[in-house]
């Protein structure tokens, strides 16, 4: 099992020394760096980076937003990942896929709300039958 590790900063102002640091001493043996700057560029280390991990290998990233540039883009990556049998660790958020902090990786959509949430967004539910105020016997003679 090796540790690939990967991070991403600005070519201009972002230094990666924190970020190499940090992946260092959760137990990189391998770390690729992409310098690129904006949401949509090339990212040539991440590809390398998943292109070398192989099964069993866990991909650590610094934090979250390294791996994935939207939401869509990172649950593809996770999705891949798991197909091939490589874990993956995010440092800064501490998820974990490995065995000693297994994670199941949801997107939480509402129709997959639970039961109580969905009640309680409803309004609130009726009272029991045996909270329910009984008719006095009264109200049944005047009838």
């Amino acid at each position: 099992m090796a540790v690939v590790s990967y991070t991403c900063v600005s070519l201009d102002d972002q230094n990666p020394a924190l970020q190499l640091d940090a992946l260092t001493a959760a137990g990189a043996d391998r770390v690729y760096v992409d310098h690129a700057t904006g949401s949509t560029m090339s990212r040539p280390q991440l590809r390398l980076a998943l292109v070398q991990a192989s099964a069993d290998d866990v991909l650590t990233v610094w934090r979250l937003d390294r791996l994935g540039r939207s939401m869509t883009d990172l649950i593809a990556h996770v999705n891949e990942l798991a197909m091939r049998g490589i874990e993956f660790r995010s440092l800064t958020e501490t998820i974990d896929t490995t065995p000693g902090g297994r994670l199941v990786f949801h997107v939480v959509r509402g129709p997959s709300l639970s039961s109580s949430a969905r009640s309680s967004s409803t309004g609130p539910r009726p009272a029991s039958p045996r909270h329910r105020p009984e008719a006095s016997p009264s109200a049944d003679l005047r009838s």
